[in-house]
């Protein structure tokens, strides 16, 4: 299995194009199974998930065509099976998202036990009863739903928590049935918005885009037509924590600054100093990363939470930061129960924390990083653990590198680019 040879302590230099949204690109995937017209997706990252959901498409009959760098066409309009690949659909969490399109097009769908990073316990729950209240009846084996309908019909749906995924699944299930929905607790991450925006964009009728009440009037049908999937802001997140621990200046273009939310606010917690420059963000180089202790010099935290909230994705990408930053703060990760384990890795490393419970971890700064053998648990932790490696003195090995892959695209390539001297082997 590859892993990267990493040598730490350069300072990186340079412009930098953040990949598309995978939270965004995974459901506008799904949801090209709602019409039988050809949609055309922009900007699609190229990372391990969104290569295992073009070949789940494939597999129920889309037809997939490249027409471009980060552009393909999807063809939807003979689907032959209502059962996604079983190995495919267990490797990722967005298998779960098509659900909704299937019972659309044959009535059933069998889904498998999706699979995705290993942060603790995902809860299906709220699809399950979001979907149940839409008309779906569903059967549930050890590894399986078999979900059938005779007719998907709106209801007054009041969401349980305010699940991103399972948001989207209800979304994209309102959009084609009879009546109106209404989507209370709704999650309104950006992602959330450009699926909205896209199935406006092919003729669906959907209200509130961007609060957490959404009103959807179903139509007969939807068109084609092409849509440009948004910055990842996760990447975006990841990038400036790089340039700050590393002593870069970076310039990241087009980052989408609007959908940062409290990004910057957070990080300026931290002591990161940024200039929004037009459309793109300049990190600057030789941050004197200091944390800013609350008004009554209360220790200050990083907390997470539904957007608008801080991203729970960013979390890990903080917590290597607040090494490298003078002062003391708390990573207070509420969402997930198990996201914080990683941190192993990074005492290993010389990192000074004190890992309080599964949701919980004080971290002293600053710290003198060395470099040493790390595997990657996940997505974001594999890409903290790799942005550690890059401030560290000495040579790093990072093993499990494909769950790297899943979520950042062709990252060594881009960061050695900038400088930095990361070796795939």
């Amino acid at each position: 299995m590859d892993q990267f040879i990493v040598q730490g302590g350069n300072r990186l230099k340079g412009e930098i194009l953040p990949s598309g949204n995978k939270n965004e690109a995974l459901p506008a995937m799904a949801a090209v199974l709602l019409s039988e017209k050809p949609l055309t997706l922009h900007n699609l990252p190229k990372i391990g998930d969104i290569s295992s959901m073009k070949k789940i498409l494939e597999g129920l009959g889309t037809r997939v065509s490249q027409i471009g760098e980060n552009s393909f066409q999807f063809d939807a309009s003979h689907l032959v099976s209502y059962e996604p690949d079983r190995e495919l659909s267990e490797s990722i969490r967005g298998s779960f998202l098509l659900v909704s399109p299937l019972l659309h097009r044959f009535k059933k769908a069998k889904i498998y036990i999706p699979g995705g990073d290993s942060i603790g316990r995902r809860r299906l729950d709220t699809h399950i009863m979001a979907l149940k209240s839409l008309g779906a009846k569903i059967t549930q084996t050890s590894d399986s739903f078999l979900i059938e309908v005779s007719a998907l019909r709106g209801a007054h749906i009041l969401l349980d928590e305010a699940s991103v995924m399972a948001t989207e699944n209800v979304i994209i299930a309102a959009v084609l049935a009879e009546g109106e929905t209404t989507i209370y607790n709704a999650a309104c991450e950006p992602h959330v918005q450009g699926l909205c925006n896209m199935l406006n964009m092919m003729g669906a009728d959907i209200k509130g885009i961007g609060s957490n009440l959404l009103t959807i009037e179903g139509v007969q049908s939807l068109n084609g037509g092409e849509h440009f999937i948004q910055a990842d802001h996760t990447e975006v997140g990841s990038l400036i924590g790089l340039a700050a621990v590393t002593n870069s200046e970076i310039k990241i273009l087009k980052p989408g600054v609007n959908n940062l939310g409290l990004i910057i606010q957070y990080f300026g917690r931290l002591g990161v100093r940024l200039d929004v420059e037009g459309e793109d963000i300049i990190v600057p180089g030789d941050q004197n990363l200091m944390i800013q202790n609350d008004i009554d010099q209360s220790i200050p935290k990083i907390d997470d939470a539904p957007w608008p909230g801080f991203p729970a994705d960013l979390t890990s990408i903080m917590t290597v930061v607040a090494t490298q930053s003078s002062g003391t703060i708390l990573i207070f990760e509420k969402m997930f129960e198990s996201r914080l384990f990683w941190v192993d890795g990074l005492i290993r490393m010389g990192a000074k924390i004190v890992l309080c419970d599964p949701h919980r971890a004080v971290v002293v700064g600053p710290s003198r990083l060395k470099g040493t053998t790390l595997a990657s648990p996940d997505i974001r932790a594999g890409m903290a653990l790799l942005i550690a490696a890059l401030c560290a003195e000495g040579t790093s090995k990072i093993q499990n590198i494909h769950q790297i892959d899943r979520g950042y695209a062709r990252i060594d390539e881009r960061l050695n680019a900038l400088g930095a001297d990361i070796l795939r082997v």
